[in-house]
Parts: structure tokens; C-alpha cells; sequence
């Protein structure tokens, strides 16, 4: 088969397609396994204060290197890219697996982040070169059934493992997974590449890693370790906003920016990265915090926690799959509306849930909220790819998945931020009967957490069940807010497929590049 713009790409598509969805797999379990998993190893190390970082920093890790990725493999191949960042998300799950404290479990997250950033773009850019548009709709179902099949599996291995086994071995489970993918893909998969000159944007980098990890952090920590309007809650985003603003400048001038700000010009790539952002921020509130709900409000095992947060995983594939019929028929817009329509229904009914509320309930919104997820994920993903040559094709998906990556990691912080500041709250002012009974800190929620409650004495774990409850219902009603600016942002997409034939160069770019920047 030979691909775009000079590069031939020799493949048996269906070997391929096999070994990309196994590398997605590990993206995917990875996900679905440590939300389950968190109560117990909060429970083990100690500092449910800092858990949200075990997101944050991944996420984090994995959002500002996807656009260095994906301009990597625009100049020199998909293919040792996604072999790099295998071999670097294997290399931190094992050291995950051995972390001996929060802070190097955190450290080591952010290792896996990093080899993230280049294994999710780059088979969704692969999956772009194999695959013309009407055909994507077809594959978009198998690769939304790997997160099927994940929203299953993974829970319930987290679960089993923190359960009866060890929470290590949730990340140990990686490895064979990323192996048969490895020998798939280096059996089948193969690419010629011509040649390029290129430069790393290492100033726009530098910029943008330390710009969006100020953000994070402050948000993490204001009103927990630092007031907000104190002297260093203000200052950490006013530095922050400085490296940002000198980012821009920076891109504005590099010849091979790690951040093309022309992509922020085109109204497809606009709308498709805003409503990537919010799908991530959804996304993650949603992983995070609805396994602590379910077992700190309701009293449950990680198991159920698990499989109650499945159901959102089982909502997003199947939405995914059958997504690829409609927006052929009605258009990529339209498909992406219907699902952020639902995705704030969703998110509105369970913010409306009582503390009489029931696993069964929770399963359900979560499996509303992934159909709307699923139906605004796919099509946004194939616009935005669509209105590109291959050249850039590796750069607009590796900008749409910093997208949902950076919304995802902005969006653990928010949702920490409120969860920490509640509960904090509610801690420095326990009742009469609680004084004295309980830990210092936000580490108290571990008695109610991985199945202490029953050695917990009632009042005390009423107080902090009830504690949970106000905590978690405050990210709910987030989680309403984020998915209603969902609609805003698919509305400022073309309407119509038609819009959407691959644009010149020129259009997207202005001025045409030097032969040599790329």
C-alpha cells in the first residue's frame, strides 16, 4: 500500500490494526485499572491529598510531549516514535510497580505520561494513514471496543488485584500486553520515510512543560497547602501565565514550533482540540472519583467501585462504533452535538443524586455520560484529521490529543482542588463526638476506604461517608458545568462532511515553510 506525499507505507492492514489495538490496550487498561485501585493504594502509602498527582502528572507528562510526537513523526516515521514510547510506558510501569512511597509512585507516573504521549497519537495517526475516512467509521468501532473490552477487564482486574493480591500488580500487567504488541507491529508494520533536517523546539518546550505544570500544581494545592489569595497562590499562576504568554511568542517565531499556533486558525481544528479538552476533563473527573464515591460513600469493595465506572467505558464504544454511520449520514457536527447533548444530561442527573443513591444508579449515569463521550469523541477525532495531508497529519492528532490530554490533567486539578478544599473543610471542624477519634489530614478518608470501615467506629465513619458525600457531589456538579461547554465548542465546527475536504496548505500554514523547517 502506498501512502501520502511520497511515503510508502507496506502493511498488511489487519496484522496492523491487531498491534495498534493491543499498544491502545495498554492506554486503556491503564486507565480503567488504577481508578479502582486508588482506596488501596492511598490505604498502602499513605497521601490521599496527593493521589490526584498520580493522574495529574500523568497526564500532564503525556500532554506536553504529544505535540513534540507527533511533529517527530511527521518528519520521521510513525513507526520508531510508537516503539519509543512503548518501551518508556513499560519501563515506568515496572518501576511503578516497585514504588516504595506516593512521591516515587507520582515520579514514576509521570514516566509512563511520557511514553503515553507518543503510543495513543500515534496509532490514532497510523490508524488516519491506513484508513480513508468512510473506512475509519468502520475502525473506529474495533478501536472503540479495545476500551470496551478495558472498561470490563480493567476494573475487574484492579479490583481482584487490590482485593485479594497486591495494587502492583495492576501495572506489571503491562508488559506482556506491550510485548505482543511490539512483535505484531515489528512483524507487519512498516514504513519508508524520506529523509528530513529538523530542529527541536527545546525553548517552546521547556515553556510549555513549565507553564502547564505551575497551572497544575497551584490548582492542586491552593486552599490545601497555601491560601488562595495568599502571596504564592497568586504568584504560582502569575508565573505560569508569564511562561505561557512568552510560549506564544516563542511558537510565533520557531520554524519547527512543538505547538503550531496555525492549527488554532483552522475553525475545524478550533473546535475539534476545545471539545477534546472537554472530553478529557470529563473523562478524568469521572475515572477519579466516582470508585472513591462508591466505595467511600456507599460503603462498597473495589470490585463494585470498578464495575459501576465500567459501565461508562461500555457507553463510550459502543457510542463510538455506531457514531461512525451517523456522521456519515448527518454530518461530523451533528453527531459530535447529539453527543455532548447527552453527555450534559449525563452529568446533570447525577449531580442530582441523593445520599440515598445507588450503585446501580451511579452505573447508569456513568453509561449515559460515556454514550455522549463516545458519540463526541470519534467524530471530532476524524474532522480534524480530515482537513489535512499526511504531513501534517501526525501534527493536528498529536494537537488534539494534547487537547483532551491537557483538559484532562486541568481537570483532576480543578476536581482535586474542590475535593481537597471540601473535605479539608469539613475535617477542620469534625463534631464533639468525632474530636480526637480521628488522623491528622485528609489521610482520615482511608478508614472508610479499601474496607476499614468495619473496624471503624459507626459515628466516625458517618461523619467522613457524609464528608465524601459533599466532596463528591461538588465534582458532579462540575462535571455538569465542563460537559454543557461541550456544545459550545462542536458548535463552532462546519456543519456539513462536505466542508471538510482536506485544505491547501497555504490555508492552514499562511506562508509557506522552508523546504528544511518541516
Amino acid at each position: 500500500m502506498t501512502g501520502e506525499a511520497g511515503v510508502g507505507l507496506r502493511s498488511d492492514r489487519g496484522p496492523v490494526l491487531g498491534g495498534l489495538m493491543l499498544a491502545i490496550a495498554l492506554v486503556a487498561l491503564d486507565t480503567t485499572i488504577i481508578s479502582t485501585a486508588v482506596p488501596s493504594i492511598v490505604t498502602d502509602l499513605g497521601g490521599f491529598s496527593a493521589f490526584p498527582w498520580l493522574f495529574s502528572v500523568y497526564l500532564l507528562t503525556q500532554a506536553v510531549t504529544v505535540p513534540l510526537y507527533g511533529r517527530f513523526a511527521d518528519m520521521r516515521g510513525r513507526r520508531p516514535v510508537l516503539f519509543f514510547g512503548i518501551a518508556l510506558f513499560l519501563a515506568g510501569s515496572v518501576l511503578c510497580g516497585a514504588a516504595w512511597n506516593m512521591p516515587s509512585l507520582i515520579v514514576f507516573r509521570g514516566l509512563q505520561g511520557l511514553g503515553a504521549g507518543a503510543v495513543q497519537p500515534m496509532t490514532m495517526t497510523i490508524v488516519g494513514d491506513l484508513y480513508t475516512v468512510r473506512e475509519r467509521a468502520r475502525v473506529q468501532g474495533y478501536v472503540g471496543s479495545v476500551w470496551g473490552a478495558s472498561a470490563v477487564i480493567g476494573p475487574g482486574i484492579g479490583g481482584l488485584f487490590s482485593q485479594y493480591l497486591s495494587w502492583r500488580w495492576i501495572f506489571f500487567v503491562n508488559l506482556p500486553i506491550g510485548a505482543l504488541a511490539v512483535w505484531m507491529l515489528v512483524r507487519h508494520y512498516r514504513e519508508q520515510v524520506g529523509g528530513h533536517r529538523h530542529r527541536i523546539d527545546v525553548a517552546g518546550s521547556l515553556l510549555l512543560v513549565g507553564g502547564c505544570t505551575l497551572v497544575i500544581l497551584g490548582l492542586l494545592q491552593g486552599g490545601v497547602s497555601w491560601a488562595w489569595g495568599s502571596p504564592a497562590g497568586i504568584g504560582i499562576f502569575a508565573v505560569a501565565a508569564v511562561l505561557l504568554v512568552r510560549f506564544w511568542f516563542v511558537e510565533r517565531r520557531t520554524a519547527e514550533p512543538v505547538l503550531p499556533l496555525w492549527v488554532f486558525r483552522h475553525r475545524v481544528l478550533v473546535g475539534g482540540n476545545l471539545a477534546a479538552a472537554v472530553v478529557g476533563a470529563t473523562l478524568i473527573g469521572m475515572n477519579s472519583y466516582v470508585p472513591t464515591f462508591v466505595q467511600g460513600v456507599l460503603g462498597t469493595g473495589a470490585l463494585v467501585a470498578g464495575f459501576s465506572l465500567a459501565a461508562l467505558s461500555v457507553g463510550w464504544p459502543l457510542a463510538s462504533a455506531w457514531s461512525g454511520r451517523v456522521y456519515i449520514r448527518i454530518g461530523f457536527r451533528d453527531t459530535a452535538l447529539i453527543g455532548a447533548g447527552i453527555a450534559v444530561a449525563g452529568s446533570v442527573w447525577m449531580a442530582l443524586f441523593g445520599r440515598s443513591v445507588t450503585v446501580w444508579q451511579i452505573g447508569a449515569g456513568c453509561f449515559v455520560v460515556g454514550v455522549g463521550l463516545g458519540l463526541s469523541a470519534s467524530p471530532t477525532l476524524v474532522a480534524v484529521q480530515s482537513v489535512v495531508d499526511w504531513q501534517r497529519r501526525g501534527v493536528v492528532t498529536g494537537t488534539y490529543m494534547f487537547s483532551r490530554s491537557l483538559g484532562s490533567a486541568v481537570g483532576v486539578a480543578v476536581f482535586g482542588a474542590i475535593v481537597n478544599g471540601s473535605l479539608a473543610a469539613r475535617l477542620a471542624h469534625p463534631p464533639a463526638e468525632v474530636v480526637g477519634r480521628l488522623p491528622p489530614g485528609l489521610d482520615a478518608t482511608g478508614l472508610v476506604l479499601a474496607g476499614n470501615s468495619r473496624t471503624t467506629p459507626p459515628v466516625v465513619a458517618a461523619f467522613l461517608r457524609s464528608a465524601l458525600y459533599d466532596a463528591g457531589h461538588r465534582v458532579f456538579l462540575g462535571l455538569a458545568v465542563v460537559s454543557l461547554t461541550a456544545v459550545l465548542a462542536v458548535a463552532l465546527m462546519p456543519r456539513r462532511v462536505t466542508d471538510l475536504a482536506p485544505a491547501p496548505a497555504a490555508e492552514l500554514t499562511g506562508p509557506e515553510p522552508a523546504p528544511d523547517a518541516g
